[in-house]
């Protein structure tokens, strides 16, 4: 049976900017090693695997290494996808059961609009090999389940970063987020997100890093509402708003390809 498959470029409305999802829809739930292989194939920092399941659609996410237990981007890129085939109405909401729990989506103007779980990070001392693999010294340095979250002192010093991908394999975190207050007129808050752990040097914008970013500044900036920039190469921009235990993170996406697995 053949397998439809699109790219989404998430947290942008240009292509081949933001970051890239491939989504593959799926009539039936598939085996691991065959998503997996899939994720493998297509190379880029996330697959994600929907089938329909009752009142909802079940979502995996997989790098080309690893099954993740969270991504925003690739979970924005599937929203997009239902919405732009009409597997889902305009004005119907996108739910996904996932290993995070159940994920919600809608369309809110140009943008989708995700509901995810917030994450507070807790600060940290000072973790070895984490100054020398970012090569910044730290303002603050927090730590959730996933990522540590590491602030220095200007959106210079972010964008400047040359990691040692080597040291921070070491270190016990899927992922470290760099970040600091915004000097780019229209952004509260930059970031970037460094996954060398899960196969991913660095991903182009992480809807998920933001889960633990929107609580972080919005504490920080004493309002519910923020503008974020990712500043890779890629770059992209999100919204995030705060609402006791959720973090609605906003974003555009653009499909840049569909197809058909032929080997499937």
């Amino acid at each position: 049976m053949d397998v439809k498959i699109y790219q989404v470029d998430a947290f942008t409305s240009k292509p081949f900017h933001g970051n890239p999802a491939a989504v593959c829809i799926m009539e039936e739930p598939r085996d691991e090693t065959w998503m997996q292989d899939i994720a493998r194939e297509m190379n880029l920092s996330e697959t994600a695997f929907l089938h329909k399941e009752e009142d909802s659609y079940r979502l995996r996410w997989f790098t080309p290494e690893t099954e993740v237990a969270l991504c925003g981007h690739a979970t924005l890129a599937s929203a997009h996808v239902l919405w732009e085939t009409d597997l889902l109405g305009p004005q119907e909401q996108a739910r996904f059961t996932t290993l995070s729990g159940l994920l919600k989506a809608k369309q809110k103007g140009e943008e989708i609009e995700l509901d995810f779980p917030a994450t507070i990070a807790e600060p940290e001392d000072d973790v070895k090999g984490l100054r020398e693999g970012l090569g910044v010294t730290p303002l603050y340095i927090g730590k959730t389940n996933f990522f540590y979250l590491v602030e220095v002192g200007s959106e210079m010093e972010v964008r400047d970063l040359k990691p040692d991908f080597n040291k921070l394999k070491s270190l016990p975190a899927s992922a470290i987020i760099v970040t600091s207050v915004a000097e780019t007129e229209g952004y509260d808050f930059v970031s970037r997100c460094f996954a060398p752990n899960v196969g991913i040097d660095e991903d182009p914008v992480t809807g998920s890093a933001h889960c633990c970013l929107g609580p972080f500044w919005s504490e920080r900036f004493g309002k519910d509402e923020l503008v974020a920039y990712q500043a890779s190469e890629r770059g992209g921009t999100l919204r995030t708003r705060v609402e006791s235990d959720r973090v609605f993170i906003g974003g555009r996406a653009v499909t840049i390809l569909r197809g058909v697995l032929v080997s499937s």
